[in-house]
This record gives structure tokens, C-alpha cells and sequence, in this order.
């Protein structure tokens, strides 16, 4: 299965030539050829755009404001056609898990963790997709981010396998990317590849270039998953400009 994670970038109208309305066919292009996607910062109305455009897939995904729609989105698309979903949650990443819209510890916003649990219609092998977004701005929280979710998906999972995506803001070797491997349960999916990595070792552009280093968005696997393939990808708009200030990392999973 191919499996991404993708910041889509928030639909801010100060982005010039990168606003939204120049991206989103480029992003729904992407999107349509991949089996499971974790996006972040996606807004009520990209959500909206965005499920018109792949009619493929079902999706899951509050907004870490209220529990529903206000405030960003980390959601999750998964291909109709080859997978059920048996169970879904939320937690935010705080000291409360179960309170909504509560940004935790040093945090400027609320964060979330959102997951699904998807029967493979074609192995009948079930597993868990999860996907976050840590704070940009609070150290603490992305820590103290790390421990929770490490702690709190193999609940969740029980025995079962688990892919979690996102957009971690940290490098690998900080406190928060330890803390996701603690114990051992997650590994780096680059860690594990089997075949020769693609693409650039950064998944940050920023509309301008892409910055050698910043590696912050990750793909962690736990369980009896097998990682054939691992790429950082560089898809463009019709104007030949990033579709994101993001790269999106895709996976090829058994």
C-alpha cells in the first residue's frame, strides 16, 4: 500500500502565487494515486475542496478547536475501495487527553492525534493509521507529545500493527523524535526501509527552496509492517512551483 504524509499548508490568502486556489489541483492529483494519506493544517474549507476532488476515499478528521470543524485538521484519507474502517478517535496532546480544543503544556495551539482503524479488504489484515501535528513553537509540548503518543497508541493498537504520519516539527535525534522511539515500539520508517532511500534528506521548502536538514515531518511504523520503499517527493503546481512548503513523504507498505 502506498502510504503519505503531507503539511498541505493552510489556506492563508497572504500566500501570494502559493495560495490555496493555485494549489489544491496539484495537491488532489497527488493525493488521487496513493492509498492512505495523513494531511495537516487542512482548514474545514480544504477539507471540503479537497473531498469533492477525491471521491475515491473516505476520510477521518476533527479540527483541534472544537472537535469538529473550527481550527486545522489532521486527517486522514484512506481508498474506498480496499479498506473498511472498523473503529476512529481523537486525543489532544496534553496533560487531558480526552479535553477538546486544550493546547497542552507550552503549546501556542491545541494539537491533536487522530486515528483509524482499517480492515485490508484484500488480506483481510487489520491495523491502525494515526496522524498529528506537534506545536511549532513549544519544546515542551513536543516532548511531552512524543511520550503521550508513544504511550497512548499501543492502547489503542493492542497487537495490532500501526502507521503513524505527521508533522512532528523536530529533527531526528531531539527530545520529541526519542521519545516517539522509546521503548522501541515505533521505528523510523527510513530506518527500515529495504531499498535505497529517494529523494532529499529535508521536507521543508517554504515556498523558496528546499532547506538541506530540515527533516520534520516522519513516518513511524510498529509492528509486522515492512517498508519496501521510502521517498521524499517534490510534487509541483501547473506553474511549475511547490504544492506545498512542505514535501510530502510516501511509503510503499506490506
Amino acid at each position: 500500500m502506498k502510504v503519505v504524509t503531507y503539511n498541505i499548508r493552510y489556506a492563508n490568502s497572504n500566500d501570494g502565487l502559493d495560495k490555496w486556489e493555485n494549489r489544491v489541483d496539484s495537491v488532489a492529483e497527488y493525493l488521487k494515486v496513493q492509498d492512505i494519506a495523513g494531511l495537516q493544517e487542512v482548514t474545514y474549507r480544504q477539507l471540503l475542496e479537497l473531498t469533492k476532488r477525491l471521491s475515491d476515499f473516505n476520510w477521518y478528521g476533527v479540527g483541534r478547536d472544537d472537535g469538529k470543524h473550527s481550527g486545522e485538521h489532521a486527517v486522514i484519507f484512506f481508498r474506498k475501495d480496499r479498506f473498511e474502517k472498523l473503529g476512529e478517535g481523537t486525543f489532544w496532546l496534553s496533560a487531558e487527553p480526552g479535553r477538546v480544543g486544550l493546547a497542552g503544556w507550552d503549546a501556542a495551539l491545541p494539537r491533536t492525534c487522530g486515528w483509524v482503524k482499517l480492515r485490508d479488504r484484500l488480506t483481510q489484515r487489520l491495523f491502525l493509521v494515526a496522524n498529528t501535528h506537534f506545536d511549532h513553537r513549544g519544546s515542551r509540548s513536543r516532548k511531552m507529545s512524543g511520550e503521550l503518543i508513544a504511550r497512548r497508541l499501543p492502547e489503542f493498537a493492542k497487537a495490532l500493527p500501526v502507521v503513524l504520519l505527521g508533522d512532528f516539527n523536530c529533527q531526528p535525534g531531539s527530545e520529541p523524535y526519542v521519545a516517539m522511539l522509546k521503548d522501541s515500539y515505533f521505528s523510523d520508517a527510513r530506518d527500515v526501509s529495504t531499498t535505497a532511500l529517494k529523494g532529499p534528506r529535508a521536507t521543508w521548502n517554504g515556498f523558496r527552496k528546499i532547506e538541506a536538514g530540515r527533516e520534520i515531518d516522519h513516518i513511524f511504523v510498529a509492528g509486522d509492517f515492512k517498508v519496501l520503499q521510502y521517498a521524499t517527493e517534490d510534487p509541483k503546481t501547473e506553474a511549475g512551483r511547490f504544492s506545498s512548503d512542505h514535501l510530502p513523504i510516501k511509503v510503499i507498505l506490506e
